[in-house]
């Protein structure tokens, strides 16, 4: 097994718009298990108004799923983290100092608003990282501002772990999508690369992402962005 880390995944059942069942949460496993991940992070959407399940359901959902796991796929370890939207639930958790991170870590994941870059946002992420915390941006692609402007990819992946859709890299997805997630992990901005998986039938898309990157930039290249980056990012470290 080439011991993959996935950081983004929709496999926790019945929370939001990924696994609907448990059988379903286990086929999405050990389809990732099959392109080499050992390690996936559970990452369910806290977004007010469309997917928040309270954070005690999380954490059961999570606890039945890793049981099930071990039970019949031992080779696999499955963490908990989440999608946080940035938005006023995210902020009042970054004052309390509770915002829901990798493993208990130092880490969390965030996506943004597609359309409109927040306000301050790369002097809000340099003061988390002054705090201690490691914000990590889901999908960069998909950001229009990204999409449009270097300098604002460049200042952002200063402050954030930048984590590209493999799907978006396998030719998944609208054109600026993929252009713009090509182009981040080509020019080395791109710090991470992960599944994004809601389904059984997005393996695919992942596993020819996956293969992209080997066919672009080479084996070393799958290793950074899919295992010692990762590992980096869990224990709260910009690779």
């Amino acid at each position: 097994m080439a011991h993959y880390v996935d950081l983004h995944s929709h496999l926790l059942p019945g929370l939001d718009d990924g696994a609907d069942d448990l059988p379903t949460c286990l086929s999405m496993v050990r389809a990732l298990s099959e392109m080499g991940f050992s390690d996936l992070c559970a990452t369910p959407h806290q977004f007010a108004g469309r997917f928040q399940p309270p954070l005690d359901e999380v954490r059961l959902t999570f606890d039945k799923a890793s049981r099930e796991i071990a039970k019949l796929m031992p080779e696999v370890r499955l963490l908990l983290g989440a999608e946080n939207y940035w938005d006023d639930i995210l902020a009042t958790r970054l004052r309390q100092g509770e915002p829901p991170c990798y493993d208990g870590g130092k880490a969390f994941l965030f996506e943004i608003s597609p359309l409109i870059l927040p306000p301050r946002l790369e002097a809000a992420l340099f003061d988390l990282r002054v705090s201690g915390l490691l914000p990590v941006l889901a999908h960069p692609e998909r950001y229009s501002a990204v999409q449009r402007d270097p300098a604002v990819a460049e200042g952002l992946s200063r402050q954030a772990a930048f984590l590209v859709d493999l799907a978006a890299l396998s030719g998944t997805g609208a054109r600026a999508e993929v252009k713009t997630a090509r182009r981040l992990v080509e020019e080395g901005l791109a710090h991470a690369a992960a599944s994004d998986l809601h389904s059984p039938e997005d393996g695919r898309s992942v596993a020819s992402g996956l293969a992209w990157i080997e066919r672009r930039l080479g084996a070393e290249v799958v290793t950074r962005l899919l295992s010692d980056n990762p590992r980096r990012i869990l224990v709260g470290e910009l690779p």
